[in-house]
């Protein structure tokens, strides 16, 4: 905890913000120029700290800090993983009278990434990852700028109380990287024990321009799937292929047979993406193996879609086996890590509507653009309970609008979410994004 002690000193509360709410349309910009300072030596701090996924104890114990500060009622640990341990999850209640309930989430892992962006508030944290590897850690995927964007809309929010009423409920969840926190926490019976809520938003920032916002309409992130084929066969002497069968040529055939599973079995007018991203089989260059295993992600909008590609993978391994003379008992093993998956990330349509309406109204037509869905996944559309719950995720723009109008200009990509060169532009990014879910969240909850 002691790398946390230098922002407690820092922390306001909500009379820091302004106690006195209006309906003067520049009272929520003025709250959020006020905090701004003590925001961004807060990013700065997260960023500098991160924690891998199932790791993050005291990036949640700063978040439930900052949130009892300002009247919340804060509960930690909430979450439970498949293999029984407890998760670092985090739930903030604010009531306020009757009315709706809002879920507002952050995220709060990092990722195995080591920092290659220079800043002088770059991370140098190194940790283990799961295998035991020594991996350098970094808040490549923005999950800082998301946890202290909540800081501050928790700050505003306890501040406008008579703007608004009903219940907030703010969560912190863990482990978005590795897509299991969502599903932990609701396995610890987030919404029997907390209430279910009537709408749920989040925001991700992006590599747009800072100031900016998107609202996506429908299918806004794509299901990721993660499977397991193992290619068995019979091992053998590198000089005497004819005595064995060979795994190593039949996990080449199926990486390249794979790519017809989208090209020849599903709509053209359906997204979808098959990657073999790792494979691995052998010991030496003279021995043929008994087995190679390879490791797909597959990405889609729908689940009958999903269903249709986990069905061309097992069909597609079996058929390259049964070709290549593999006896019986050695035909393919082919596993969905159902624990390593989540669904599409599909935005409410009506809901999206009203925050467009509302994004609008606030920060300007011309600071809400059209973005595209993307194959990228997420699990925060697992708190929607299969869209029984609206839920809508928005994106933030993050980047230096100078850099962005050049790497148009040029077509030289900027530096993505995961990349080790991810470098927000903090200012603008968490004025914006304070603002825009503030606002946002002052709107729903009438």
């Amino acid at each position: 905890m002691q790398r946390w002690r230098r922002i407690a000193a820092y922390g306001i509360t909500a009379a820091a913000v302004g106690t006195a709410a209006t309906s003067n349309a520049q009272e929520v910009p003025a709250m959020v120029e006020k905090q701004l300072p003590d925001l961004l030596m807060t990013y700065k701090s997260i960023h500098a700290a991160p924690e891998l996924s199932h790791h993050e104890a005291a990036t949640s114990a700063l978040l439930a800090s900052e949130l009892r500060k300002v009247g919340y009622t804060v509960t930690e640990r909430v979450g439970k993983y498949s293999d029984g341990s407890q998760a670092y999850g985090v739930v903030a209640i604010l009531k306020n009278g009757a009315g709706p309930t809002l879920l507002v989430r952050t995220d709060l892992d990092a990722l195995p990434v080591t920092e290659k962006t220079s800043l002088p508030y770059a991370s140098s944290v190194r940790s283990k990852n799961p295998a035991g590897q020594d991996v350098g850690v970094m808040h490549a995927c923005g999950h800082d700028i998301h946890i202290t964007t909540m800081i501050g809309v928790a700050r505003n929010m306890a501040a406008l109380k008579s703007q608004w009423h009903g219940r907030l409920m703010l969560i912190g969840q863990p482990s978005e990287e590795t897509i299991d926190g969502a599903k932990a926490m609701l396995a610890d019976h987030l919404y029997e024990r907390f209430g279910q809520p009537d709408l749920a938003i989040a925001l991700h920032d992006a590599n747009f321009a800072a100031g900016k916002v998107s609202v996506v309409s429908g299918p806004a992130l794509a299901s990721s799937t993660s499977i397991d084929v193992v290619m068995r066969g019979v091992g053998s002497h590198g000089a005497a292929p004819e005595a064995g069968k060979d795994p190593i040529v039949m996990a080449s055939e199926f990486v390249v047979a794979a790519q017809t599973i989208v090209s020849r079995s599903i709509p053209p007018d359906q997204p979808a993406v098959v990657t073999v991203g790792d494979i691995h089989g052998g010991t030496k260059r003279n021995i043929i193996p008994d087995e190679v295993k390879l490791e797909l992600t597959t990405r889609c909008y729908s689940e009958a879609v999903r269903q249709t590609i986990i069905e061309g993978v097992r069909r597609t391994a079996k058929g390259i086996a049964i070709a290549g003379g593999v006896p019986d008992d050695r035909t393919p093993i082919v596993t969905v890590l159902e624990g390593e998956s989540t669904p599409a990330t599909v935005n409410d349509p009506a809901l999206a509507a009203r925050l467009q309406k509302i994004f609008v109204a606030k920060l300007g037509a011309e600071n809400v653009i059209e973005r595209k869905p993307i194959m990228g996944s997420e699990d925060f559309g697992i708190f929607s309970l299969d869209h029984k719950i609206p839920a809508v995720i928005f994106w933030l723009g993050a980047y230096d609008s100078a850099k962005v109008a050049e790497s148009e200009r040029t077509g030289v990509a900027l530096p993505s979410p995961h990349s080790p060169f991810f470098a927000p532009l903090p200012e603008p990014t968490l004025r914006t994004g304070v603002a825009a879910m503030t606002d946002a969240a002052v709107a729903l909850l009438q």
